[in-house]
C-alpha cells in the first residue's frame, strides 16, 4: 500500500457517523430500483395519491408567485396559516391550540416527526412505537439518539394497538409514545375504548405522546378521534398532520404540529437552525385548502372508499386473507397461504406478471407474511393488477 493509499484509507475512516452509518436504507426505495427498470408495471407500491392537486390549490400557488410572496416567513410558519390550522383542528379534532405559540408549520409531516423527536429525546430515552409501521419511525428515534421500542400488531384484531401490549413494553426509560392511525402501511384505526385505555396508561406512565394524523380525513368507517382530545392528554401530546395525503399536496412539502408550547418552542430552535420556514408558496397554498378544498378532498376519500371495497373484495377472492381497512389507502393483505416469504412473493410477482407490492417486511419484522397494496391507483390499473395477481397465484399451483 502506498504512502497515498494510506493515507486516503485513514481519512474516510469515521467519516460517517456511525449512527447513519448502521441504518438500513428504505425497503420501499430498494425494492422500487427493480421496478424503475422495468416496463408495463402495474404499480401499487408509493403511497401517493394518483389525484392531481385540486386546480384551486395548484392557483393559489401560481397567484403566490404573481403577487411575488416568496421571501421567508416567521420561523413558525404564516399566521394566518396557523390561525386557519388551529381552526382546522378545533373543528374536526375538538382541541383547542393557540396559533401564536402551540402551532409550527413545517416541511411536512417527516419533518415534524423528526423535528418532535429531536426537541424532546436525550441519549438512550425509549420511544416505544406499534409495527408494521411507516418506515420513517425507527430511523427517526436513532437519528434523535433515542432508543426505539417495538410493539407488534396483528391481523387477528386489525392491526390495532392493544394496551396490554403496550404496558408490556414500557421501562423507566420510556420517554415517549408514537402512534400512527389509520396507520400505513394497514389502514388500521383504533376504537374509542382501546385509545381511551392507552390515553390513561400514557397518563399513569407519565408519557409524551406523538400522534402522526396523516391520514385522518381518509377514514372510512367510525369517527376519527385523536389522543389529544381525551381527557389528560392535551398537554403531554404533539398533533402531527399536513396536507400531502387527504389533499394530494405530497410534493408542497407541507405539515404542521400542534401541542404545548415548551414543545412547540423547543420545535422551533430545531427548524430555525436548519429549514428555517416551510416554503412560503406552499403555505399559501395550504391557506386555500384548509379554506376551500373541503368538497376536493371528500370526492377523493369517496373514490377511494370504492377502490378499498373493490380490492378488499377481489384479494379474499383469490385466497390472499386481507382485513378490510378502515383509513388510509392501503391493504395489508396476507400471502402465508402461498408458502413464499413477503420478499420472494413480492419480487416473484414484479418479475412474473409486473405487479408491483411492497414486501411486509420494509414496514417492519412483523411485516413478515404480508405484502403492502396502495390503492391510489385508478380503477382500471387496480383491476389489471388483480388479474395478474390472480393468475400468478394460479401459477404457483401448477
Amino acid at each position: 500500500m502506498t504512502m497515498v493509499e494510506s493515507d486516503s484509507k485513514y481519512r474516510r475512516e469515521g467519516r460517517v457517523s456511525e449512527i447513519v452509518a448502521s441504518l438500513p436504507k428504505s425497503g420501499i426505495r430498494d425494492f422500487f430500483e427493480l421496478v424503475n427498470a422495468m416496463d408495463d408495471v402495474v404499480s401499487l407500491g408509493i403511497g401517493e395519491p394518483d389525484f392531481a392537486t385540486p386546480w384551486r390549490i395548484r392557483d393559489a400557488a401560481i397567484r403566490s408567485l404573481e403577487r411575488g410572496r416568496t421571501s421567508y416567513t416567521s420561523n413558525l410558519g404564516m399566521l394566518e396559516l396557523r390561525r386557519r390550522v388551529v381552526e382546522y383542528v378545533e373543528r374536526n379534532f375538538g382541541v383547542s391550540y393557540d396559533p401564536a405559540t402551540e402551532c409550527i408549520i413545517t416541511v411536512g409531516v417527516s419533518e415534524a416527526l423528526d423535528l418532535a423527536l429531536r426537541a424532546m429525546l436525550n441519549s438512550g430515552d425509549e420511544v416505544v412505537y406499534h409495527e408494521p409501521c411507516y418506515v420513517s419511525y425507527s430511523p427517526c428515534v436513532r437519528l434523535a439518539q433515542g432508543s426505539p421500542v417495538v410493539v407488534p400488531t396483528f391481523a387477528e384484531n386489525g392491526f390495532s394497538l392493544a394496551p396490554g401490549d403496550l404496558r408490556m413494553a414500557l421501562t423507566p426509560r420510556t420517554k415517549a409514545l408514537m402512534l400512527n392511525f389509520p396507520c400505513n402501511p394497514t389502514g388500521a384505526s383504533m376504537d374509542s375504548d382501546a385509545l381511551s385505555a392507552i390515553a390513561r396508561l400514557s397518563i399513569e406512565r407519565d408519557l409524551l405522546v406523538i400522534t402522526d394524523e396523516i391520514y385522518s380525513e381518509l377514514t372510512y368507517e367510525g369517527e376519527h378521534v385523536t389522543i389529544a382530545s381525551l381527557p389528560g392528554m392535551r398537554d403531554r401530546t404533539l398533533l402531527l398532520h399536513g396536507f400531502s395525503k387527504a389533499y394530494a399536496m405530497t410534493g408542497f412539502r407541507i405539515g404542521f404540529a400542534c401541542g404545548p408550547a415548551d414543545l412547540i418552542d423547543a420545535m422551533m430552535k430545531v427548524h430555525q437552525y436548519s429549514m428555517l420556514c416551510a416554503p412560503t408558496i406552499a403555505q399559501e397554498a395550504a391557506v386555500e385548502a384548509l379554506d376551500n378544498a373541503w368538497s376536493d378532498m371528500e370526492e377523493m376519500r369517496d373514490e377511494y372508499h370504492l377502490r378499498r371495497n373493490m380490492i378488499v373484495r377481489r384479494l379474499n377472492a383469490m385466497g390472499l386473507t386481507c382485513v378490510s381497512p378502515k383509513g388510509a389507502f392501503y391493504v395489508f393483505p396476507s400471502v402465508g397461504s402461498t408458502g413464499l416469504s413477503s420478499s420472494e412473493f413480492a419480487t416473484r410477482l414484479l418479475k412474473e406478471r409486473n405487479v408491483a407490492v411492497v414486501p411486509g417486511t420494509a414496514f417492519g419484522h412483523c411485516g413478515e407474511g404480508f405484502v403492502r397494496c396502495s390503492y391510489a391507483a385508478s380503477l382500471d390499473s387496480l383491476n389489471t393488477a388483480m388479474d395478474r395477481m390472480e393468475a400468478f397465484l394460479e401459477s404457483l399451483g401448477e
